[in-house]
């Protein structure tokens, strides 16, 4: 039966991504799959054959010396000489996705990676905190609203309540924190988000909070091996960090620096045995004003 010339047809469902994610995607499984065929671009993106033919063809394009077809495999095969044309297809983006994928986070059907190695990650206890707590504080950071928080620290017995207005997030390597402006302090200040008790609704802040300077501001650090370790260990270390003049140089933020420098544990590397303290902070008469003064 001949379909009526009027009635509408059938819409074409759209692709995952677009053009440019297909090449990206190209480009990654090259590298560390070190072969592609039409057939993986059209199962991971849900386009047809003629489609994938032609996103290699473009690929090829761009980088003709970058791969070679493979009659005997019915594959394109990563040359010696290929160079990656994406910056996700460098290495900290694909370890990145094989220890999201080990923890659970990310799902195989999302990451571009094909075949995988055996992973696993050293258990770390799970730090837990309440999903309404997490959407109340999101809402009152975006809509630049107060809120009142009970919150029970380390340094008090009980719980105490205050003012605060939510600006930000920020994870300390191990936990997650937010970050405020307290009325009652009237300054800047993190807080463990596992810690909060309760929240209340959200009111008009009392003041409006100043731009939080040690939130804008970056700070640089210089790592470098640890002096008192032999030459061909400074150098071991200098290709573990990527090192280059057997220096590394990063930004954090102000806010974040106390974190920093006890994850790497610079804030008390003073005595350490060079083996178990394996690098130091260069610049650190520079960052040592900057730091919290230690009780």
């Amino acid at each position: 039966m001949k379909q009526m010339a009027n009635q509408r047809a059938e819409p074409e469902l759209p692709t995952r991504w677009g053009p440019e994610k297909r090449l990206e995607f190209i480009d990654f499984r090259l590298r560390w799959d070190g072969r592609l065929n039409r057939g993986d671009i059209s199962d991971f993106f849900g386009i047809s054959t003629p489609q994938a033919s032609l996103d290699i063809a473009r690929y090829l394009e761009m980088a003709p010396l970058n791969a070679v077809y493979d009659r005997s495999e019915r594959s394109y095969v990563a040359t010696r000489d290929f160079q990656p044309i994406f910056p996700s297809s460098q290495p900290q983006k694909y370890l990145n996705d094989l220890l999201m994928q080990a923890y659970g986070i990310l799902d195989q059907g999302v990451s571009f990676s094909g075949w995988l190695p055996s992973v696993a990650v050293a258990p770390t206890p799970a730090r837990t905190l309440q999903a309404d707590t997490l959407i109340t504080l999101l809402g009152a950071i975006r809509r630049c609203q107060a809120l009142e928080m009970t919150y029970q620290s380390m340094t008090s017995p009980i719980p105490k309540k205050r003012l605060v207005s939510p600006r930000a997030l920020g994870f300390d390597g191990h936990r997650w924190h937010v970050r405020v402006y307290c009325h009652q302090e009237n300054g800047f200040r993190d807080f463990v988000i596992a810690r909060i008790l309760s929240l209340g609704n959200e009111q008009q802040s009392p003041k409006v909070p100043p731009i939080d300077q040690e939130w804008e501001t970056l700070v640089t650090l210089v790592l470098a091996p640890n002096p008192g370790l032999p030459d061909a260990h400074q150098r071991v270390i200098e290709l573990d960090y990527g090192m280059v003049n057997g220096e590394l140089r990063f930004e954090c933020k102000r806010a974040l620096l106390l974190y920093v420098v006890r994850n790497l544990g610079l804030d008390s590397a003073e005595g350490k045995a060079p083996r178990v303290q394996q690098i130091v902070l260069r610049n650190l008469a520079e960052i040592a004003p900057l730091l919290p003064a230690q009780n």
